[in-house]
């Protein structure tokens, strides 16, 4: 179990892709695990991503920080779903999963794997990982 407050949203996303896209497929993981928005404590990415319009508005709209982690430190995360895009574009095998467990700290779980969106229209822009600190 993990404590309310406690969790962080990793963000995988391609250029461009939409605030409501990214506060989609946030809703739906954290409905996989019964837990509301209010449980967000940060969402996380790439700093190559950490400006992007769409991912800065989401943060907005949640009322939490975006923290960018350099693609370095989030290649050191071991994680179940690596994947050679985000290795060729960006030098790290996974963003939303390795993000959201670099920024959840120590001792960190994945809670909800990662999720592609599903737009409306075109293909998914945005992936999304949950991940928080059993309490103490």
């Amino acid at each position: 179990m993990v404590a309310p407050g406690r969790v962080t949203v990793g963000i995988g996303a391609r250029r461009g892709a939409a605030a409501e896209e990214v506060l989609g497929v946030v809703a739906a993981a954290l409905s996989r695990v019964g837990l509301p928005a209010g449980a967000v404590e940060c969402l996380a990415t790439v700093e190559a991503r950490a400006a992007e319009p769409g991912l800065v508005a989401a943060a907005g709209r949640l009322g939490v920080p975006l923290r960018g982690h350099s693609a370095a430190a989030l290649a050191e995360v071991p994680v179940p779903h690596p994947s050679a895009l985000p290795a060729a574009a960006l030098g790290t095998p996974s963003v939303a999963e390795a993000a959201a467990l670099l920024g959840a700290g120590p001792g960190a779980e994945l809670l909800v794997a990662k999720l592609r969106s599903a737009p409306l229209t075109g293909g998914s822009r945005v992936t999304c990982a949950v991940a928080g600190r059993p309490p103490r």
